[in-house]
């Protein structure tokens, strides 16, 4: 038996509490500077600073957060008072993740597709952030689609890397978020991204699996099954809710203790949407459904922030608006008169 059973056991629990999802914070420094630049903020090592304190220390977060999914830098920040954003974060009751991969690149073999690389000395790279405050991490893997892909071939070799990186949290007393994201870029139609989707959460499975990932103590991450952006037909709220419960049925054992959605791409009011559809029409599935988003938190509180000190207030009351109401969703309770309610 793993010596951190029972503390990954508790942590797998409360990152999917009832009612609470987890605000990813984990951008790389390309997408960092891209959301920067649609603000006119220099992506410096201060601005990045003060908007990620901005995030972490928003009052009443904790009522709505589980945990927060920093980017590595954030890990070794602090406060302007110079508290370490691990402690600020575990004060409010809010569990601290940690991104791990390295990124994406391209798959020699397979053009158009690519795997996300980082094993190299990731061992000791948990042992480093659990001594630093983390008790959970992310892994991101990429699946396009497109003419002739997602391949087997890709799906396998992110599934073997998602399936590695995951034993080694659980041995480091970790508890791995696996994050396989079929991207919503292209022109397909959303019965497309449910193939791809299904196809690529069983081989997931099968291979966590083979290296012996207890699936109890492994968070689920995995976007939507919804229209490629540039279809010209894009399904409606609740035949994204069908088909994504659909999917999640015929892929996801029963074992994991929950699942969260990435927004990939989606619109903040509509990602909250989705998931209370889906929460309001389909309440008895073996395992709860929440958000780790990133962009459909952020963004209105990104706009209303706008790298102006005398706007941090403002901007918080947009992020707990967002978190208020994708809580509601958790639990199927969201209405749009609550977006009325805060304009």
């Amino acid at each position: 038996m793993n010596q951190f059973t029972q503390q990954l056991e508790q942590t797998a629990r409360a990152m999917v509490a009832p009612g609470k999802g987890i605000l990813a914070i984990d951008e790389s420094m390309p997408t960092i500077k891209k959301r920067f630049d649609s603000i006119g903020v220099e992506s410096t090592e201060g601005n990045r600073r003060a908007y990620r304190d901005l995030l972490i220390t928003a009052p009443g977060g904790g009522k709505f957060i589980s945990g927060m999914i920093l980017f590595e830098e954030t890990l070794h920040q602090s406060t302007a008072a110079g508290v370490p954003f691990p402690k600020v974060l575990a004060a409010q009751g809010i569990l601290t993740g940690i991104k791990v991969d390295k990124g994406i690149k391209a798959l020699p073999g397979h053009p158009g597709e690519v795997v996300s690389e980082g094993l190299d000395g990731l061992r000791e790279r948990l042992t480093e952030y659990r001594g630093m405050g983390a008790s959970f991490a992310k892994w991101r893997a990429v699946i396009t689609i497109g003419t002739g892909i997602p391949s087997s071939g890709c799906i396998e070799a992110n599934a073997h890397t998602l399936a590695r990186y995951a034993g080694l949290c659980q041995e480091a007393g970790l508890v791995p978020v696996v994050e396989p994201e079929v991207l919503m870029d292209g022109d397909n139609t959303a019965e497309v991204c449910f193939d791809a989707t299904e196809r690529t959460l069983k081989i997931v499975f099968h291979e966590l699996y083979r290296q012996r990932v207890a699936l109890e103590h492994t968070v689920l991450k995995v976007n939507m099954v919804v229209s490629g952006k540039k279809c010209p037909t894009q399904a409606g709220v609740q035949q994204v809710a069908d088909l994504t419960v659909k999917c999640l049925r015929s892929g996801v054992p029963a074992a994991i203790p929950g699942i969260v959605f990435l927004s990939g791409g989606q619109s903040a009011l509509l990602a909250t949407a989705h998931l209370n559809t889906m929460n309001a029409m389909y309440p008895q599935l073996p395992w709860p459904l929440s958000f780790s988003y990133g962009r459909a938190l952020q963004d209105p509180c990104l706009k209303a922030w706008g790298g102006k000190a005398e706007n941090v207030e403002r901007a918080q009351r947009a992020l707990l608006h967002r978190e208020h109401c994708n809580s509601l969703a958790c639990e199927g309770k969201y209405t749009e008169a609550l977006e009325k309610e805060a304009a």
